[in-house]
């Protein structure tokens, strides 16, 4: 009867020690990738943190410019409707790039016989800031860079949520070595395998970031 048990007490230390090899090594991999996806969350955010000061230095260059085609068009206006050819030239000339096109767009719908027309030529589909536009990509980007954080920090707690699990596993592996009881030894190494390949199998679900 002495014989057989101790092929089992062999076997079930083979197992054991395998098993506790093998998640000692999937534990540090975990470790890993929740430190890798940690600092991909803080890259992220950075970004984010970057992209919304420029999309802010963007939007005020925007209505900056906003205010001087006011000012101008303004002045222009009055100019105009004085008839001051001379000085309303004056100030055409000096309406900025972006805002003549939709100035022009606008005397072609003649808004002073023209009831239809729209109030100001910057109604007009033709008014156009690059500033306005770049400033509303980079928001854009700010908020998928944020949500990349968000993202790459819930990557983080699933790989660290691994690692407890693995501990568990190695638990009953290190403490199926120190029983006699081959049932019991049985039955804490079938939890030890249990927790440890439902874990691998979520992991391998997991994405990987490496270091380059």
């Amino acid at each position: 009867m002495n014989a057989p048990r101790s092929r089992v007490d062999e076997r079930l230390d083979v197992i054991a020690t395998v098993l506790l090899a093998i998640a000692t090594v999937a534990t540090a991999w975990s470790g890993y990738q929740a430190s890798r996806w940690n600092g991909e969350a803080q890259k992220a955010a950075g970004r984010s943190n970057a992209l919304r000061i420029e999309s802010a230095k963007a939007a005020d260059l925007a209505n900056a410019q906003t205010e001087v085609d006011v000012a101008t068009f303004s002045s222009w206006v009055d100019a105009y409707a004085q008839d001051q050819t001379q000085l309303a030239s004056f100030y055409f000339k000096r309406f900025r790039a972006e805002f003549k096109p939709a100035v022009s767009a606008w005397v072609a719908t003649r808004p002073l016989k023209n009831r239809q027309a729209p109030l100001t030529p910057f109604a007009m589909p033709q008014y156009r800031l690059v500033a306005l536009a770049a400033g509303s990509k980079l928001q854009t980007d700010a908020d998928t860079s944020a949500q990349a954080a968000v993202t790459n920090i819930g990557r983080a707690t699933d790989y660290v949520l691994a690692v407890v699990l693995l501990a568990a596993a190695l638990f009953f592996a290190g403490m199926s070595v120190k029983l006699q009881r081959p049932a019991l030894r049985r039955s804490l190494l079938i939890f030890g395998l249990v927790a440890f390949l439902g874990t691998v199998a979520w992991i391998a679900t997991f994405p990987i970031s490496v270091a380059v």
